[in-house]
């Protein structure tokens, strides 16, 4: 038993067996069918018995797939900022969170395309609890992140992931990918959670922490869908939270999302690889403050490089127009793109419920905002 069994992807010595669990289950046949609709004969499913790497995997079905998804929900999906990362070079990505499935995905089809080293990727193991989803998941090169957890168990659990981390970035040259915060920003407005800073630095040894960042490459990633295809789903939420209330999950609400956002319409996507760290954290290094204020700066500073990185499209600006009752940004948007943005709006909310449009509105305009506020 190794000490990260209950949380690792698989190694590539298990691939196969792996893939030999779930070659027949009726979810992997639909979705390959998804992926290669001319492959009539079904050829793939010889291919993938005969695959025996992570790499191989990921190469020759994940990323097929989600270029398909691109094809049929997306209008594309541009770049910035990968020519500034090296070949054969470990990086810690902290990214904003939209997409449950498709935020690591489609990075990782960048990397690849870039000839950079792909990640292993964090994710609730809430998301990965049907055993299709599991090994699917485990196959993709994902770790799982322990949710629901409190007192000691949250400790150890946190203390697991981080050594994890540790060993991927600096004994593996494994890039890691983990968002800023635990799960989806749901109202657009994303901020770095410290906690998410803190659970990195447990590992280190010693009294000083902090420097863990300073053994790393950490990159903030900024990524900007014109479109969430998942923006009514987390309507309950945000207005349960506006009201104070706990918010329950309805069964198979995860499940539902996670379909949602790799199928439902997006439009235009960005992924932006902002400004490798390395000198700021030095500079945190050289100020006279505390850890956790030295992690609180470090949060700053990922945030600020964020929001900086930030795609705005039509739909950000007509959002902050509407929900401030101006035109500041009539310059950025046509008549019809706004026409169509207050069409997805009668579709998607209640308008008789000012709440919920509200709500609605300031997901798309949050990122304008936080980008005005630099």
């Amino acid at each position: 038993m190794s000490q990260f069994d209950s949380i690792r992807p698989f190694y590539d010595a298990e691939v196969n067996a792996a893939i030999r669990e779930i070659v027949d289950d009726p979810m992997l046949d639909a979705m390959m069918q998804f992926t290669f609709p001319e492959d009539l004969g079904r050829s793939w499913k010889d291919r993938m018995k005969h695959t025996h790497s992570l790499r191989d995997f990921q190469i020759n079905f994940i990323y097929p797939a989600v270029k398909k998804v691109l094809e049929m929900s997306s209008e594309g999906l541009t770049l910035g900022g990968f020519e500034q990362l090296e070949p054969n070079t470990a990086y810690l990505f902290i990214s904003n969170h939209r997409d449950i499935i498709l935020d690591t995905s489609l990075m990782n089809s960048c990397l690849f395309e870039n000839g950079l080293v792909m990640t292993t990727s964090a994710v609730g193991d809430n998301l990965i609890k049907k055993p299709f989803i599991h090994i699917l998941s485990r196959l993709n090169r994902n770790f799982a992140i322990r949710r629901g957890l409190s007192g000691r168990a949250l400790l150890e659990s946190s203390l697991l992931a981080s050594q994890f981390i540790h060993k991927s970035l600096l004994r593996e040259n494994r890039s890691v990918w983990t968002a800023q915060r635990e799960g989806r920003t749901k109202d657009g407005n994303d901020l770095t959670q410290k906690g998410v800073l803190k659970m990195l630095t447990l590992a280190e040894r010693g009294s000083y922490a902090f420097g863990f960042f300073e053994k790393i490459q950490l990159v903030p990633v900024s990524i900007s869908y014109e479109y969430d295809p998942t923006d009514s789903l987390k309507i309950p939420e945000l207005i349960a939270k506006s009201k104070e209330e706990i918010y329950v999950k309805g069964e198979n609400e995860d499940f539902i999302t996670l379909l949602r956002g790799i199928l439902g319409s997006k439009k235009r996507i960005h992924i932006q690889v902002n400004k490798i760290l390395t000198e700021e954290v030095r500079q945190l290094k050289k100020e006279d403050l505390t850890q956790n204020e030295k992690l609180s700066k470090l949060g700053e500073l990922i945030d600020q490089q964020i929001w900086k990185g930030y795609k705005l499209w039509p739909s950000n600006y007509i959002a902050y127009d509407l929900l401030h009752q101006k035109s500041q940004f009539t310059s950025q948007y046509t008549p019809a793109e706004k026409a169509s943005f207050e069409k997805r709006i009668s579709q998607k909310v209640n308008q008789t419920n000012l709440l919920e449009v509200r709500n609605f509105l300031q997901m798309y305009a949050h990122p304008v905002v936080n980008q005005l506020g630099l």
